[in-house]
């Protein structure tokens, strides 16, 4: 009982990440210790599970596939969208600089436990390290583009969402921001909730295959350089994380807004400063020009202090 509640809770942290535009849920599995595990449950769903079902049965490719391990994890993340949904989405809408804070925390705290795991800082790590940094912090700071209902377009955006989702520093929901799909999948899904035979239908199941391929090939990828090349792949996530603290940093000047489809005016792209600029902000859409900076540094010490005690909890239960 105990592991599934961990498990459903760590699924719950992924399924909260993936709500917001700029938190990953491949750095939360990362925090939480599941990401080998997950990627492997992952990688063991392809066509040999027919053979395993052939010479063990349906017990057979349950274990092959970690089956209950992905249904506990499921479970958390359905919970955790919803709760992200309901609560941390609203949050953000009336104390950014405060839940960004606790954000920027979790992630800043990863990045020395997620670099030691790297055995040995060779020159190759070093500079995949760099190029992990500066490839993340350039998604961070590009402009958006314009996106397409061009079902093969849509079916590129599930690839694309999913591969970066799976990838610590990044955002599955900011990549698609960045596409210009976000604005055109989120409407999508939410359409067809209410109307399941109307034309956004079509668009979801084309996004779903979408991101079915790009998560089934991708994890394979992934296991594969975890195991042949262990350090590299490190220090290249390590980079990821440290180029995504731009993305999560709490002072952010807003430099142009959307409009959603129920004609509610959202932060589409921003900037991030230093909080004496912030303070001197006229108009700042959602941020205001309150750096908050009393509870803004208390959140980022307990989310560090969080990070601190998993670490400590899963190396003495190991």
């Amino acid at each position: 009982m105990k592991e599934t509640i961990q498990t459903m809770l760590k699924g719950a942290a992924m399924g909260v990440a993936e709500v917001i535009p700029g938190v990953s849920g491949g750095t939360l599995a990362f925090i939480t210790g599941i990401y080998e595990r997950l990627l492997n449950a992952i990688s063991a769903i392809n066509v040999d599970l027919i053979t395993v079902f052939k010479d063990g049965g349906v017990k057979a490719v349950w274990q092959k596939m970690d089956g209950t391990f992905l249904v506990k994890l499921l479970s958390g993340m359905a919970l955790g969208f919803i709760l992200g949904l309901k609560i941390i989405v609203g949050l953000l809408e009336t104390h950014p600089v405060l839940i960004w804070s606790f954000f920027f925390g979790l992630i800043l705290a990863s990045i020395p436990m997620i670099g030691k795991e790297v055995k040995k800082w060779g020159l190759l790590e070093m500079v995949l390290a760099i190029v992990g940094t500066v490839l993340v912090y350039w998604v961070t700071v590009a402009a958006p583009s314009q996106g397409s209902e061009h079902l093969l377009m849509v079916f590129v955006a599930g690839v694309i969402g999913v591969s970066a989702l799976m990838l610590p520093g990044l955002s599955g929901s900011f990549v698609l921001l960045l596409m210009g799909m976000y604005t055109i999948i989120m409407p999508a899904v939410e359409e067809s909730t209410h109307n399941p035979f109307g034309p956004s239908t079509i668009v979801v199941i084309v996004f779903g295959v979408g991101m079915i391929v790009g998560l089934l090939s991708f994890a394979r990828v992934l296991t594969f350089t975890f195991k042949k090349y262990p350090n590299p792949t490190m220090a290249l996530l390590t980079g990821f994380l440290i180029g995504s603290l731009n993305k999560v940093w709490p002072w952010q000047q807003v430099l142009e807004t959307r409009m959603n489809s129920k004609g509610v005016e959202k932060v589409l792209f921003s900037e991030s400063v230093l909080p004496s600029t912030f303070t001197k902000l006229s108009e700042n859409f959602l941020y205001g020009n309150d750096p908050h900076l009393g509870g803004a540094t208390t959140l980022m010490l307990v989310a560090i202090g969080i990070i601190y005690l998993m670490n400590k909890y899963s190396v003495k239960a190991s």
